[in-house]
């Protein structure tokens, strides 16, 4: 298969991390014969620096001429501090989204048994935990009318919901929902908030044509104290924008290390994957930050174009790292390896699967992990 992908690093950690992501991607492509071209672009506060806007029509360009886009990291202490600047980092992923129109926003949250002492929770509650979340990612909070009164004492921020912007999403839950275990649970907040009265209406009449979808409907309130208590008992969370994003966040926590998870934003036409740790920057090229985050992200990449086999190569690489202890330091703090040889040992494995012995001193030297 040959690819074109649009290689977005962006701020903080964001170009290091996805650097080993294309790393693994190339030995991909080695191995299975495949022609994957990369093509970079700037954005964010790389690009309010070289550009003067988080997203130069320059990096629009290059991603809608590519088949997908992996993306890094996006944000930058510089702009949160300053508070007269109108232009932010996180306006170019914002902007991309609606440039790319990437409406569905796909986290998986699983807890992996041989991190179940990183997990903030008992061992016996996180074990088991794999659920799918589903956050709309074009409408809402984010993207309605902003303002603040003349004497800067009052502001409204629009919450709008169109049926069809429900719909589209909440297919593409129900469609997973059928292929994992048949639960969808819609979290919102019906009883305060009249967008949430649509969202429930829309998905309930949409779960007549998904008869063997069980369908829970819960409110935000009760998800959130649900996920630590019980995380076991969620399969597809299905949620609106703002609500996704607290959420999503909150569930990430659960797996011991926001450097190992991944997500993929999804549209009618393009498709955007990016790891969802954020930019990190005290850790900026320290060669500690976690790359496997983005290297799921090129996992959910290939499943997303239909290449199974090759995103479970990946998978299996990333499951070796880990069973050997061969991470970063949030994970490994005795004897952690840097950013770039987790990405070295992982692109290792992926062209040599058959790999059974390993000179553990060289992986920690750089060198060849062979025998």
């Amino acid at each position: 298969m040959k690819l074109d992908i649009a290689v977005l690093g962006g701020d903080g950690i964001g170009p290091e991390v996805i650097e080993q992501s294309v790393k693994a991607l190339k030995a991909i492509a080695e191995y299975y014969d495949h022609n994957f071209y990369f093509h970079k672009a700037l954005v964010g506060a790389a690009a309010i620096h070289q550009e003067g806007t988080p997203l130069p029509q320059s990096t629009i360009d290059t991603c809608k001429k590519c088949n997908t886009v992996l993306f890094g990291a996006i944000g930058d202490p510089k702009f949160d501090n300053d508070p007269n600047t109108n232009v932010y980092p996180e306006q170019g992923l914002l902007g991309l989204r609606k440039e790319l129109g990437l409406y569905a926003n796909i986290r998986p949250v699983i807890v992996y048994n041989y991190l179940l002492n990183n997990s903030p929770l008992k061992p016996e509650n996180a074990r088991g935990t794999n659920i799918l979340i589903f956050r709309e990612l074009s409408a809402g909070l984010f993207y309605g009318k902003k303002g603040i009164s003349d004497d800067g004492n009052s502001a409204f921020d629009e919450c709008i919901y169109h049926v069809d912007e429900i719909k589209r999403i909440t297919h593409l839950a129900f469609e997973a929902a059928q292929r994992r275990k048949k639960k969808l649970t819609l979290v919102d907040k019906s009883n305060v908030l009249e967008t949430s009265r649509l969202w429930k209406r829309t998905v309930m009449e949409m779960a007549t044509t998904y008869p063997s979808v069980h369908v829970e409907l819960m409110y935000v309130d009760q998800a959130a104290a649900k996920i630590i208590l019980n995380p076991k008992s969620f399969d597809v969370i299905l949620t609106a924008n703002l609500i996704g994003d607290f959420i999503s966040e909150e569930a990430s926590a659960l797996v011991g290390s926001k450097g190992i998870m991944a997500s993929a934003s999804i549209g009618e036409k393009y498709s955007l994957f990016e790891p969802i740790h954020g930019s990190y920057p005290v850790a900026t090229n320290k060669g500690i930050a976690n790359p496997v985050g983005a290297i799921l992200s090129a996992v959910m990449l290939l499943e997303h174009f239909k290449l199974q086999e090759e995103a479970n190569s990946i998978k299996r690489a990333v499951t070796k790292a880990m069973e050997l202890n061969l991470t970063t330091e949030d994970l490994n703090k005795e004897k952690p390896l840097s950013t770039e040889k987790v990405g070295d040992f992982i692109a290792d494995y992926i062209l040599n699967p058959d790999m059974t012995n390993f000179n553990i001193q060289n992986i920690y030297l750089g060198q060849s992990t062979i025998i």
